[in-house]
């Protein structure tokens, strides 16, 4: 079977994990500063804070913002359910809004439509790797006063108008689990341009601890600490950190293989009547996934006749809107569900050879055939 995603790692990774193991210090600690630091040089920024999930990323952002209880945040509803998760869980009101059905990224036009008194962040997620339209919600946050959380789980090395997904905006929220761009194992960052907010996402992944214990043992009384805020165990590990130095440093070679494989699949696509390629700069495009739309009503079908052929697919992702436990936020979204119901996710990762990429190709043309 050919998956839809795969993570590439080798024996450098494990080189790396050997490293921190020999030095028996396995949890925060000077493995994962390094990683913070390469992630800002890579981006041009001053402040990366590495977690353990991209997950808790979204949740710090929210938390250190002092997002709670009768607080609105605007999302997509067509998104990983974490990006919701997060939101209910600092009690905060998910408001659903609809997307592009181009590009599946937010709506900026529904997005106006749903700012109320009680909004306080509007959450994007940049889609399949390719860059919403933050710089008009950048603009709308500025001017309404309403913090911009961007969801870029799926865009670390994407682009938009030349600056890195990271380098501008107020908080940027990446995700470096198994399926990524790059790899820690589990992991994210958290990029904020503010020091104060820093400093705060800072103390909070460590249980809102003034020092951590790396640091404290530099010092002369390491026994000692003070907790200044409420905080969560969601710091990284030295382990994930090794993993990830790697990963960065094969970043370029990972994009440029995938951006060749979806350029293929678009060309040998773009004719078929039945399906509906998104629209992408694929230049500023890190891809994520390859997602596409099947308009015919048979989306269901090509995903069992790829499997009966040795080939993965999946839809990525159900609406949250329609999920059970989001029931109390309802709301009609037509585009969302008329999209869900034809997107499908072809496979897609850095070891896909040519031979892959040519029987996905022909076993979708063979289905339209």
């Amino acid at each position: 079977m050919i998956p839809v995603s795969k993570p590439s790692i080798g024996k450098e990774e494990l080189e790396e994990i050997e490293k921190v193991f020999s030095t028996g210090w396995l949890g925060l600690g000077s493995t994962v500063f390094e990683f913070e630091k390469k992630i800002a040089e890579y981006l041009g920024v001053k402040n990366v804070i590495a977690v353990n999930t991209g997950t808790t990323a979204l949740h710090l952002a929210l938390d250190a913002c002092g997002i709670g209880e009768e607080d609105e945040v605007i999302v997509p509803s067509l998104t990983f359910c974490a990006s919701v998760q997060v939101i209910t869980a600092v009690r905060a009101k998910p408001v659903f809004c609809e997307i592009n059905p181009d590009t599946l990224n937010i709506d900026v036009d529904d997005v106006m439509k749903k700012i109320t008194s009680k909004t306080k962040a509007i959450m994007p997620v940049h889609y399949c790797g390719q860059a919403c339209d933050i710089i008009n919600l950048l603009n709308i946050g500025k001017t309404k006063n309403i913090v911009i959380i961007e969801d870029a789980a799926h865009a670390f090395g994407s682009s938009c108008m030349g600056k890195k997904i990271g380098s501008f905006g107020d908080i940027t929220c990446f995700s470096f689990d198994p399926i990524k761009n790059i790899t820690c194992g589990e992991g994210g960052a958290v990029v904020v341009h503010d020091d104060n907010l820093a400093e705060i996402i800072r103390k909070k992944r460590n249980l809102g601890i003034d020092r951590d214990a790396w640091n404290r043992y530099q010092e002369k009384r390491p026994w000692f600490y003070e907790v200044s805020m409420q905080g969560y165990r969601y710091h990284m590990s030295n382990i994930n950190a090794a993993i990830g130095l790697v990963q960065l440093k094969k970043l370029e070679q990972f994009l440029k293989r995938k951006r060749e494989i979806v350029k293929r699949y678009n060309d040998a696509f773009s004719g078929i009547k039945d399906i509906s390629l998104l629209k992408c700069n694929l230049d500023e495009t890190a891809p994520f996934s390859y997602m596409m739309r099947i308009t015919n009503g048979k989306r269901d079908d090509l995903i069992d006749f790829l499997a009966k052929n040795g080939i993965g697919s999946g839809v990525h992702y159900i609406p949250n809107h329609l999920q059970p436990l989001f029931k109390p936020y309802y709301k009609e979204l037509p585009i969302t569900e008329m999209v869900w119901q034809q997107i499908i996710t072809l496979p897609l990762y850095y070891e896909m050879t040519d031979e892959d990429v040519n029987k996905v190709i022909e076993k979708v043309m063979a289905f339209f055939s």
